[in-house]
Parts: C-alpha cells; structure tokens; sequence
C-alpha cells in the first residue's frame, strides 16, 4: 500500500484564467481541428466532440445529425450488421463502431466495418487495464492496420502509453466521472478528470497520440476545460442524453415528458443485452429520466458558443491554440449558485 499526496483536481476545482486577447468576435474563433494519427496515419478534420457509445446518445439518429456538423459519434455496441445496414446513413469520418474483446463482437464488428466501409473502431471496456485488453488492441492494429483505433478506458500515463504503442490511435481517458457512473462508488477506483486529462495528454502526445476526455462535463465550460487540460477529443454522454435523436423510453410525470438514461454497467443495460446481472459481478451505474431536450442541434450551438466564448476570453484564436493559452486557477465556487435548484 502507498498514498500519493500529489493533490488531483477535477474539472469543479478550478476555473480558467481570463487573459488579455486581440479577438473581436466569436465568429473569428476556429473550432476545427485536422490530425494525423500516429499509427493508422490517416488524416481527420472535423470539431472534437463525441457522443457516447451508450444507449440513448450513440444512435445512428444522432450519428446522422451530428456528422452534418463535423461532430463525432460512437455508436452503441449492441447493433449488429442487419441493423447497421437498415440505419446508418451517416459520413464514415465521423463514426466508430464500438466493440468489446469477445470474438463474437469482434467478428460482427468485422462484418459492420467490412459493409460500410468504416473508418473507425472503438475498443471499449470499462476497465483498460487488462493485460488481454492490450493484447486485443493489438490484435486488431495487426488486421486493420489503416483503421483509425479508440481504444479505453485508462486515466494513467503509462497505461496511456502502453495503449498507443499496442496500436491505439486515440486512447479514451475517464474511470468513473459520467453522471451515471457508479463505478467510484461500487469499487472505490478512479481519478480525478482534469488531473488524468493533464497527464494522459502529456504521455500520449509525447508519442504522437491522442486522447478522448470521456466523463464528467456537466456544462459547456468543463468542455473547455477539458480542451485546456490537453484533450484532444471530449466525449459526452449525459450532455447529449434527453435529446429527439437518441430515442429511448419516454415517460409522462406531471406532466412533463422526460426520457430515459443509464450507465452501460447498470442493472438497466445488463437486463436488456445482457439477460440480468451475472452473479460475480454487481452494477457499477444508474438509472435516471431527463427531461425531454427537443432536438440535438440548440444543445451543440450552446456547447459550441460557450466554447467560442472560452477562446475569446483567454485570446485563442483556434481550438488548436487553446491549451497553449490556459492557465488554470484553483477555486473553492464556480459560479453564484443563488437562484439555482
């Protein structure tokens, strides 16, 4: 056993530093980014925003809607070609099919990628730190050697590392900070967000890698914040849950129209992919209804403009440079909290 006493912080703890800036307006702001991968070695170019493999958020509805933005999506694992082909109509950029390391997803993952000619896999298990894991990944490079791979979840450097050099172009960081993640709660493991955002993107970029801050944004600033820290990629799920294109259960109460939302490891997702919960293992999320959002579109216009605004603010003139331009400032209150609920 050993304690490190390094304090970590997470997106809560700190607010960004306002600095002198030469921009007029936040239309000057340029939110695009172009990458080059360091393994498959292909080139992308789109807005850095992900919606999460989870159901009710990585829909082929919203798949569809957010590709005509330059947003990204990973789709649900529990979709198998049949219904791929009957769905998906979306820009192969901006979509991953996402897969465990059973045989069995893989081999429907293979057919999926084979069909609609994607350019994108997501190799996604809550726990990155497996030795078979990296095993998998690896696996999959040595077939798919131009496939751009997302691969996680870790929230370490050396795990970071390990990932990429197995043959991740892109490697998922968060372990437990989602809203309807238990995960910290069941098991007691996990990592302050900002804190595992600062150094996975350190290692990984040290390498010539990227990451995804996947968790724990409950607004447009910490958005920013993760793009400060140094992610390249920010994935949301509970931001983008509630919303037309995700479907889901709807419910009535009093009157107003709500949708459901759940952890991928809670009791809900387990019963309807999975027939229940195994008996070695217990629920490591939530369930909960969101009010009903109306279409996606105003949701990514407010993340967006907010994130605009950010850049103004410390005088970035591009997503690009808005790493370069953050100074973080511990705090103990984010905002005058008076008239909220």
């Amino acid at each position: 056993m050993r304690i490190e006493n390094e304090i970590k912080l997470d997106y809560k703890d700190v607010l960004i530093r306002p600095k002198r800036s030469t921009l007029r307006s936040r239309k000057e702001v340029d939110l695009n980014r172009v990458y080059k991968f360091r393994n498959s070695k292909n080139k992308w170019t789109g807005i850095p925003i992900m919606a999460a493999n989870m159901d009710g958020v990585g829909t082929f509805e919203m798949a569809n809607s957010l590709s005509n933005l330059g947003l990204f999506t990973c789709i649900t694992k529990h979709n198998n070609p049949e219904v791929w082909h009957d769905n998906y109509y979306g820009d192969n950029r901006y979509v991953a099919v996402s897969v465990g390391t059973k045989l069995k997803e893989y081999a429907e993952a293979k057919e999926i990628i084979s069909a609609q000619k994607l350019d994108w896999i997501c190799i996604d298990i809550a726990n990155g730190y497996s030795e078979h894991f990296v095993d998998f990944v690896r696996l999959v490079r040595n077939e798919y050697p131009k496939i751009n791979i997302i691969a996680g979840n870790v929230v370490t450097a050396d795990m970071t590392q390990e990932l990429i050099l197995a043959g991740a172009d892109v490697v998922k960081v968060g372990i437990g900070p989602g809203s309807v993640c238990t995960t910290r709660i069941q098991t007691g493991v996990g990592y302050p967000q900002l804190s595992a955002v600062i150094e996975c993107a350190d290692a990984a970029h040290g390498l010539g890698g990227h990451i995804i801050a996947d968790g724990g944004c409950i607004c447009p600033g910490d958005v920013a914040k993760a793009f400060g820290a140094g992610a390249d990629f920010v994935m949301l799920g509970g931001m983008f849950s509630g919303h037309e294109e995700g479907g889901g259960e709807e419910t009535i109460l009093d009157g107003k129209k709500l949708r459901i939302f759940y952890g991928m490891s809670s009791n809900t997702a387990m019963n309807k992919h999975s027939g229940g919960v195994a008996d070695y293992r217990s629920s490591e999320g939530r369930t909960v209804f969101v009010p009903d959002r109306g279409p996606v579109l105003d949701t990514v216009l407010d993340i967006l403009g907010g994130l605009r605004s950010t850049c103004t603010y410390v005088g970035a003139p591009s997503l690009k440079q808005l790493s370069k331009c953050t100074t973080f400032i511990r705090t103990t209150q984010q905002f005058n909290s008076v008239f909220v609920k």
